[in-house]
């Protein structure tokens, strides 16, 4: 069920929009010199701005959405409006250049960015120092399902929520459900979260029931598993009701388009500005300290699961196990060229070529050599959904500590978990980010770099 709309929401949006339309038709007036008043051309801008906004969801900013879904949803709104800028500026060939629409887009959506992170914030600080704007809310499960949960409404007040009562269900369960039910009415609670997992079929539907019969609020707290297959979608075909289990970004073949040009521009500037020189150095300086090819060239699992060569610079001895044996701490095939090329990922440099020849990408899963890729796919549950993209040089899962070495299953589940996240969840702002990140933890140095 979606989030009520807030106490302030009423005001704050219209409000917003209406101050959206004013600063683009004062920038366009200013720089283009166009009449906006005259044949109907502030009508067809707004408009334009106002269906864009609306398909794309630029003013559904809830207490819980992340700053960087506003900066993502405000760049596909921005490009989307130049799109329709560069189309109505055919019809003022002699006021309306390239230059003009590129100015006043530009500060019209920093300036409405600015505004909306000012709306933003300044909720937060009011909800913290005023104690106002908040959803009272309870927690319905077992302590240990819901434990996460009831620390995050106790240490983010900004976010709004008012944590009213627990109701646990580790003892006297149907005692507590039903006490629950009147006290919700009784407090004039907003929210009710549900442990998922500690809740019969029967008690989710009775759940659904009671919240919609009473303008409740009503989400679900579920485990590990069920959060690896709850992304589901209601398509409809003619009548019928069908739920799809996921949806992936990456299949929109807008989306493609921009991440390939991403990938191949961005790979040929490593390719002209690093590699030219830096792979004649490494040649001479990885065959002065060991025997073998200047590259190491593995057959990895990537997109749909076929297999590719991955290319990166040699950084151990030649040996039969390169192809089975993953490399752990303190190995004794590595060389000692090897080792500060593969603290600093130098080793991977070379797998821009693979981006530039399109079998992998800039950011993405990691891919896995294929020995391990059939091991892990028979473990782990989840673990093939990774090959519904092409593989990356880096990726979320590496930027957030799992990289490298997987001594546990728990660090292959969490890899798996991130990279599921990626998949679902990706966008162009969210590849910025990871490569930002990751440069930053190669300059810090990463300490599963090895």
């Amino acid at each position: 069920m979606k989030t009520k709309t807030g106490r302030y929401s009423g005001y704050i949006r219209p409000f917003s929009r209406v101050l959206d339309l004013v600063i683009i038709n004062f920038f366009t007036a200013h720089f283009s010199g166009i009449p906006v008043f005259k044949d109907f051309y502030a009508f067809f801008i707004s408009c334009s701005w106002i269906i864009i906004a609306t398909n794309l969801g630029f003013y559904e900013v809830y207490r819980y959405t992340k700053v960087i879904a506003i900066l993502n949803c405000t760049l596909k709104q921005a490009l989307a409006f130049l799109v329709c800028c560069f189309a109505l500026a055919y019809f003022y060939p002699d006021r309306y250049n390239l230059y003009s629409i590129l100015e006043f887009i530009s500060l019209s959506i920093v300036l409405i960015l600015c505004f909306k992170l000012f709306i933003y914030f300044f909720l937060k600080k009011y909800r913290i120092i005023f104690g106002g704007n908040f959803r009272r809310v309870v927690l319905i499960g077992k302590n240990k399902s819901i434990l996460p949960l009831k620390h995050f409404f106790e240490e983010n007040p900004d976010y709004g929520y008012k944590l009213i009562k627990i109701f646990d269900l580790d003892h006297h369960k149907t005692e507590h459900l039903q006490e629950s039910l009147s006290f919700i009415l009784e407090n004039k609670i907003d929210e009710i979260y549900c442990s998922m997992n500690d809740l019969s079929s029967k008690q989710v539907a009775d759940f659904i029931i009671f919240a919609d019969n009473n303008l409740k609020t009503l989400k679900f707290i579920p485990d590990q598993k069920q959060l690896l297959s709850l992304n589901t979608v209601f398509e409809y075909y003619d009548y019928i009701p069908i739920i799809s289990q996921r949806t992936i970004s990456l299949d929109e073949t807008l989306h493609k388009v921009i991440k390939r040009i991403f990938d191949f521009v961005f790979s040929l500037l490593i390719i002209l500005g690093i590699l030219s020189w830096l792979i004649p150095v490494l040649a001479i300086i990885i065959r002065m300290d060991s025997k073998g090819p200047l590259f190491f060239t593995q057959k990895r699992n990537g997109l749909n699961n076929k297999e590719f060569n991955c290319f990166k610079f040699r950084s151990m001895e030649i040996n039969e196990l390169a192809d089975i044996e993953q490399v752990s701490k303190n190995d004794s095939r590595i060389t000692k060229v090897g080792k500060f090329i593969r603290k600093t990922s130098i080793d991977e440099l070379p797998q821009f070529f693979n981006v530039l020849i399109g079998n992998m990408s800039v950011v993405g899963p990691r891919p896995h050599m294929v020995s391990h890729t059939n091991m892990y796919a028979e473990r782990i549950d989840k673990f093939m959904v990774r090959h519904f993209i092409k593989p990356g040089i880096t990726g979320l899962a590496q930027t957030k500590g799992f990289r490298g070495e997987v001594e546990t299953d728990k660090d292959i589940i969490n890899r798996v978990r991130y990279d599921i996240f990626y998949i679902e969840k990706w966008s162009l702002l969210l590849d910025i980010i990871i490569i930002s990140k990751t440069i930053s933890n190669v300059l810090k140095g990463d300490e599963k770099a090895y």
